[in-house]
């Protein structure tokens, strides 16, 4: 069956969540005077925010934590790690980070150029995000790239996150798309190259950090505008 509906990963697949949340704790670390009332500097402090941040996410999409224990800890361990114990200050973090993340709403380089040209070719547009539900709309509308998609799942959604199958097998719902005519386009390996294939979707794995996995038959692309090859 000739592939109809393109679902798409969001974070660090279309909206560059990395960039934007660097940006982001960049204008609260300043504001905070941080460096000077702490002697943080900032490129470390982000460092290990960044690490600190993935594992959660990892466990959240293992269903180890909810979002309310992320929520309570990125910020209270990252200050932790540099010997700052205060709940206060790393609730101020965390709370505007989660605001003022959508002031910043830089797009992964060729997002969309490829959208506009997947559109003129007729696919109809989907996405499938492991963010929480109230952001995930706002990052596409506030973005300019809403306009693309006929439907927008969010994990909160479905109360699953990618790489269970209930989520995948919503969003086609919404689709009203069937697997054989579908395709998955994302960066994660687990949540969404094992995830798609685990459910019986084709995948084409988004290798952001050049990983290089190597698997037969496997729908591989560095850079957006490479989703031209397949499709």
């Amino acid at each position: 069956m000739k592939i109809q509906h393109i679902f798409f990963d969001l974070d660090n697949t279309l909206w560059d969540h990395r960039k934007n949340a660097y940006l982001t704790i960049k204008d609260l670390f300043e504001k905070q005077e941080i460096t000077l009332h702490y002697n943080i500097d900032f490129e470390s402090f982000h460092t290990v925010y960044h690490e600190i941040n993935e594992r959660l996410w990892e466990q959240i999409r293992d269903g180890l934590i909810d979002k309310e224990y992320l929520r309570k800890h990125r910020f209270y361990d990252t200050f932790k790690h540099f010997g700052v114990d205060d709940e206060e200050l790393s609730q101020y973090f965390e709370e505007h980070f989660l605001d003022k993340i959508l002031n910043h709403n830089e797009l992964v380089e060729g997002a969309e150029y490829i959208l506009e040209y997947l559109k003129s070719k007729h696919y109809t547009l989907h996405v499938i995000s492991n963010g929480f539900q109230e952001v995930t709309e706002r990052k596409c509308i506030l973005s300019g790239i809403d306009k693309y998609f006929k439907t927008i799942t969010s994990a909160d959604s479905v109360g699953v996150r990618k790489p269970n199958p209930k989520i995948f097998e919503y969003s086609l719902g919404l689709a009203e798309a069937h697997k054989e005519e579908s395709i998955l386009i994302g960066d994660d390996w687990i949540a969404d190259v094992v995830g798609s294939q685990n459910f019986g979707l084709d995948v084409i794995f988004f290798d952001v950090y050049k990983e290089n996995r190597q698997e037969e038959g496997l729908k591989v692309i560095t850079h957006l505008l490479q989703i031209k090859e397949y499709l």
